[in-house]
């Protein structure tokens, strides 16, 4: 168990009152005096509270404590780099970020951004190839639920048969005192459905839910779940109409797919809240493990709850599934492929799950990033910030965003790296608001450490890199040298 040090209390700000609008308006923190409100979606106030058995206030009060504590996440966790061992929520109403270190020198910077501090023995990449060489090695028949602990350091596997698996951990050579087996019930399964509904079809019956709305160049679509139809199948909507072709799918090893609408159809930025009224989707930054998650799905509705994991790896009978996102909210066939947002930020769509929404359940999804990046989508979302310059960077086939705070940083593609196995030219382009100063640097792994290979540091917020490099590992950095608000990075590879 990792060993508790000393903390601030996590501080909740004021609440204020909203006035009911009969205006979908996109979540998001305002600045007024000395507070900050938060606005929440429509419907996701009600929804939480049902879901998560809050009152309004607490309700109110635990989305504006992820709104604010999001961003010192996001600075921590790159500043402690290799050193980060996870981080997550705590509270009713996520009045505390618990963010851990492998280092006991950096406790106090994380305390001084107000955030809980505790050390741990692995840090989370030594966790995630603990996770890797457990996928490898135990069969298909033990643990069909493998995922991260990061409150505990650990990788657990749930299993109904807790002795075999156990046997078969210690078999792999991975340590005991790293990965876990826990005796469970849970059994996942796919959400499509076979039988008839609403929501999209592919064939004569099979029925899943669409994700959320993207573009590829002037072709728009939507994403979905992968399970729900192989490349080349056609889908029709929910009214039989003819809606388009799977572009793109994948399944196992991920759950996620693109369709290709025709012109009678006009995705838009938001998705269904279950009472007559949609949610704006604003961006797609990755929620906090124990951030409030809502669901939309053409089964059951819209469902809330928390996230309970990252990077978890589920078995099911077609193969196994990995980087999912695990959470308790309840999902049920022909849910799959629907939308999970985190206030007014895309999450990922739906791919399995257990249990139901009459008595609760567990339910993964596959997030929206790796979809983007995988296929060279671009989310759709509400009206694009002023002055981000979003016509700069147009023709490139992947797109990430995010948000940082002056003096701030971040890697991409989310957080992480991407693979380049032919020598060639990888292009960046970065937009961000005007009056702002944003840099970008394009780093290679050596095998032994980050270096930077490729820079652009220019006075103004939109930045531009073409560098020339051999097969391996790259990342952008992207820093907030002065201002603070949204940025875009479109990027190619060789």
């Amino acid at each position: 168990m990792p060993r508790r040090h000393a903390a601030i209390t996590g501080c909740v700000l004021a609440i204020t009152t909203l006035t009911a609008t009969t205006v979908p308006a996109a979540a998001r923190p305002l600045t007024a005096g000395a507070e900050v409100v938060v606005k929440p979606p429509p419907g996701m106030l009600t929804a939480l509270q049902r879901d998560l058995h809050l009152t309004a206030e607490q309700a109110q009060a635990r989305l504006l404590n992820e709104s604010r504590l999001a961003p010192v996440e996001a600075e921590l966790r790159t500043k402690l780099g290799d050193r980060f061992g996870g981080s997550w929520f705590t509270g009713t109403i996520a009045q505390t970020l618990v963010v851990t270190t492998t280092d006991p020198a950096d406790l106090p910077q994380i305390i001084a951004e107000g955030a809980q501090g505790e050390v741990v023995t692995r840090s989370l990449p030594d966790l995630h190839k603990a996770l890797a060489i457990t996928n490898t090695s135990l069969s298909s028949a033990e643990g069909k639920v493998r995922f991260i602990d990061v409150k505990n350091n650990r990788v657990v596997v749930l299993t109904t048969d807790a002795l075999a698996t156990e046997d078969e951990i210690e078999a792999s050579g991975v340590s005991g005192r790293v990965v876990q087996a826990v005796q469970s019930g849970e059994t996942p399964r796919l959400l499509s459905d076979l039988a008839g509904g609403d929501a999209y079809y592919i064939g004569v019956a099979s029925r899943c839910s669409v994700g959320f709305s993207v573009t590829k160049g002037t072709q728009n679509g939507f994403v979905s779940a992968g399970h729900c139809g192989t490349q080349g199948k056609t889908a029709t909507g929910f009214n039989r109409a003819p809606l388009g072709v799977f572009e793109g799918s994948t399944f196992p090893d991920d759950d996620f797919s693109w369709i290709a609408v025709n012109s009678d159809w006009t995705p838009k930025p938001w998705v269904g809240n279950g009472a007559g009224d949609v949610v704006n989707v604003s961006g797609s930054r990755a929620a906090i493990e124990g951030a409030s998650v809502c669901r939309s799905g053409s089964t059951t509705g819209w469902h809330c709850g928390t996230i309970l994991q990252l990077n978890t790896s589920v078995v099911y009978g077609q193969g196994t599934v990995s980087e999912l996102t695990r959470t308790n909210v309840c999902a049920e066939p022909g849910d799959s492929g629907g939308s999970f947002i985190s206030i007014d930020q895309a999450q990922g769509v739906t791919s399995g799950g257990s249990g139901d929404c009459a008595s609760g359940g567990v339910t993964y999804f596959q997030p929206i990033g790796e979809i983007l990046t995988t296929y060279g989508l671009t989310l759709l979302t509400t009206a694009t910030p002023p002055g981000t310059g979003a016509d700069t960077c147009t023709g490139y086939p992947r797109t990430v965003e995010g948000t940082l705070t002056e003096g701030g940083s971040a890697y991409q593609p989310r957080g992480r790296r991407y693979r380049s196995t032919v020598g060639g030219v990888h292009s960046g382009c970065l937009n961000a608001n005007d009056g702002t100063d944003f840099d970008l640097y394009l780093q290679k792994w050596n095998n032994r450490s980050w270096v930077t290979v490729a820079t652009s540091e220019g006075p103004n917020p939109d930045e531009k890199i073409d560098y020339t490099g051999t097969p391996g590992y790259y990342r952008y950095r992207v820093v907030a040298s002065s201002g603070s608000g949204p940025y875009s990075l479109g990027y190619s590879t060789p």
